[in-house]
């Protein structure tokens, strides 16, 4: 204000007590009429003094504007010091729900299919560093990678489900609902990219369809040793200074995670130390034997051979399955080696397995036989000899792209098994998480109110002291959040600020009901009718903190 005052002295316009008796004159003769339509000096000082006058009322408004939203975030540091009691009486989701992202009838549904590993199967935290050491061994022995990989360990606190390898730029992404990058969620070997490096790379945070053509999905359980050894390897190459294709890279690492898949070292690893590996569960039999009760039809659909299906289920169920009893009983269908996602779009025939001579039989499978094993075979096949219709099954997988998207889109219903999802609600239900959430919410729209109040070209001291003030209490929220979960990548189905993940986009696009295991519906009435809630919040499961908790 006061350097508008000090250049009116300046202005001769101003200065003047008369136009030049030139200009009258000229105009007079030009026109055959004064100047009458120019302001006198007069007038031009006033209109000024107006405009420094609307000016200063502008500032003060601004001033008081930025001083309520001060006194605003004084008063919610104040209320941060406890945790409202009304927050305490917020309800508790169940850690073993089930939650619908669209409406299924159970009463309506007649036949129950299932996958096998990490569906039926529940595995401890060992196997992960079992794939990643057969893994690392392939790469080493057989493609020629340097001998110092046999060194590396497998991390269970580095990667979670849902990440994304860039093949192009070798880091490794956790996305948002809507496909950009977590801003501490970019990961070149195990080192986080700040920001700017992001911006460097990818020129913005969201990822656009070209650079999405680049990008590999880690969606299943076994994806957790494949990000793990990806991130040792790239940050080996770095560390030595030697030159790498990030594509290349990958490749590799996918081929050996398949490898020990396909030839069997992961299953004979598992079966020669089953207490070490596998989870008994005498849950999942009362669940099968209440379905059975009911009149339901079972089938059991499986990438696995059958042996290793076989050994795995009588040591799950061995201490409940009575000594005549056996699992297979429980299946009116089970097919192994399945060979899915292709299994849902193919035409291959099914082969009737010989359990004894090992070996496939060569005549036409046109009818399932009771107490036979399948292999191979096709959705398509499946539906002509069983004359099941697509609405009446569901299938349960926890492969989103594997097991349940060609189920989907065949018509069945089809429900996601999440392992994570129980940790993850236990973590949300805590009143720390939901006091940090409130937490980042009040911040968040204190920052809003902010940036709305002056425009980019009139930010004072004050304003840039109160938007760091707050950007620094946000971070600080937004990290202590992240860490309750994971502390490279934070929560599964969350972003740092609250937000679904890319990982939740997929559940809700390719899954009915969601839940951590499928004896979860044990609990649950087979004539039940299960069905998002109206206020649903793109997950039904995520409790959304208001921060008007903090309010009195």
């Amino acid at each position: 204000m006061a350097s508008f005052r000090r250049l009116l002295p300046l202005c001769p316009s101003l200065t003047r007590t008369s136009f030049s008796p030139y200009v009258h004159e000229v105009g007079f003769e030009a026109n055959g009429r004064g100047y009458s339509g120019i302001p006198s000096s007069g007038q031009t000082v006033s209109k000024f003094e107006e405009g420094i006058k609307q000016a200063e009322a502008d500032n003060l408004e601004v001033s008081d504007d930025i001083g309520k939203i001060r006194r605003d975030f004084d008063a919610a540091k104040r209320s941060f010091l406890k945790i409202p009691e009304a927050l305490k009486g917020m309800p508790k989701m169940n850690p073993e729900g089930l939650y619908a992202n669209r409406g299924i009838r159970l009463d309506l549904i007649q036949v129950y299919g299932f996958d096998y590993d990490f569906t039926l199967a529940h595995y401890s935290a060992n196997l992960q560093s079992l794939i990643y050491d057969l893994a690392k061994e392939h790469m080493v022995n057989e493609f020629r990678y340097p001998e110092a990989c046999m060194s590396f360990k497998y991390d269970p606190y580095f990667p979670i489900r849902g990440l994304y390898y860039d093949r192009q730029n070798g880091c490794l992404l956790k996305l948002d609902f809507f496909g950009s990058i977590e801003p501490e969620g970019c990961f070149y070997g195990r080192r986080q990219l700040s920001e700017k490096e992001i911006e460097e790379i990818y020129g913005t945070r969201h990822i656009g369809r070209d650079q999405a053509r680049k990008l590999v999905s880690l969606m299943d359980f076994f994806c957790f040793s494949e990000a793990c050894l990806i991130a040792d390897i790239v940050q080996y190459f770095i560390d030595a200074k030697l030159e790498f294709d990030a594509c290349y890279l990958y490749e590799d690492v996918n081929r050996a995670i398949h490898h020990v898949h396909r030839s069997g070292l992961v299953h004979r690893g598992i079966l020669s130390d089953p207490h070490r590996y596998l989870v008994k569960n005498g849950q999942l039999l009362c669940f099968l034997r209440m379905l059975k009760k009911k009149g339901k039809k079972l089938f059991l659909l499986t990438n696995s051979p059958y042996y290793f299906v076989d050994g795995g289920m009588q040591f799950m169920l061995e201490d409940s399955l009575g000594n005549k009893d056996s699992w297979r009983e429980l299946f009116d269908v089970v097919i192994a080696n399945a060979n899915k996602p292709e299994f849902y779009t193919s035409e291959r025939s099914f082969r009737c397995y010989d359990t004894e001579k090992d070996t496939l039989a060569f005549t036409k499978v046109d009818r399932f036989l009771e107490n036979k094993i399948y292999y191979h075979g096709s959705l398509k096949s499946f539906l002509q000899i069983t004359k099941w219709k697509g609405p009446e099954v569901i299938y349960f997988g926890d492969h989103l792209f594997s097991d349940l998207r060609g189920p989907s889109k065949a018509g069945w219903r089809t429900a996601a098994i999440i392992h994570e999802l129980e940790n993850e609600i236990r973590i949300q239900n805590e009143d720390s998480y939901r006091f940090e959430q409130a937490k980042f919410h009040i911040l968040q729209e204190l920052l809003g109110r902010l940036h709305a109040t002056v425009s980019s070209s009139k930010r004072s001291d004050a304003f840039k002291l109160l938007m760091d003030e707050l950007n620094e209490e946000r971070q600080k929220a937004r990290c202590m959040m992240k860490r309750m979960f994971n502390r490279s990548f934070g929560a599964t189905f969350l972003t740092d600020k609250g937000q679904e993940s890319a990982f939740a986009y997929h559940i809700h696009q390719y899954a009915d009901v969601y839940t951590s295991k499928p004896e979860n519906f044990l609990f649950c009435s087979p004539e039940r009718w299960l069905y998002a809630p109206f206020d649903v919040k793109i997950m039904p499961h995520h409790v959304k903190v208001p921060s008007s908790l903090f309010k009195s």
